[in-house]
């Protein structure tokens, strides 16, 4: 699975931005897919995550009430949907095809990743 992940760009704070993650393979409608993040000097964190049909979702402490992830299996891809943006919302997101069609906050349990998108909040 390749994933290719773009929207991201530079935002002022409490602003928006929407990620999409198009994903080329054939396991994508099957497999849960995540968002992770990582800003310099600091480890990858997750984000967001969703499972394969979309129906169950997973947020991180930072991004609830504030961000959303979705998907659309006909067009093989995830979207990560983020408002009320902040300084230390700026990053690198990731986005990340899950070793099953479960959802997961753990790396460990993604087997594909995309290269990133930057994503920077500033005035």
């Amino acid at each position: 699975v390749q994933l290719q992940a773009s929207g991201g760009g530079r935002v002022q704070p409490g602003g928006s931005l929407r990620l999409s993650c198009v994903a080329a393979g054939r396991t994508f409608s099957t497999s849960g897919m995540g968002w992770f993040r990582q800003a310099p000097g600091k480890e990858r964190e997750f984000v967001a995550a969703v499972t394969w049909s979309g129906q169950d979702t997973r947020y991180s402490e930072i991004a609830k009430g504030r961000f959303t992830i979705s998907r659309d299996n006909a067009k093989n891809t995830v979207y990560l949907r983020m408002d009320k943006l902040q300084p230390e919302d700026t990053a690198i997101y990731y986005c990340a095809s899950g070793r099953g069609s479960w959802m997961s906050s753990n790396t460990r349990d993604y087997a594909y990743w995309g290269r990133g998108t930057q994503v920077t909040v500033s005035s």
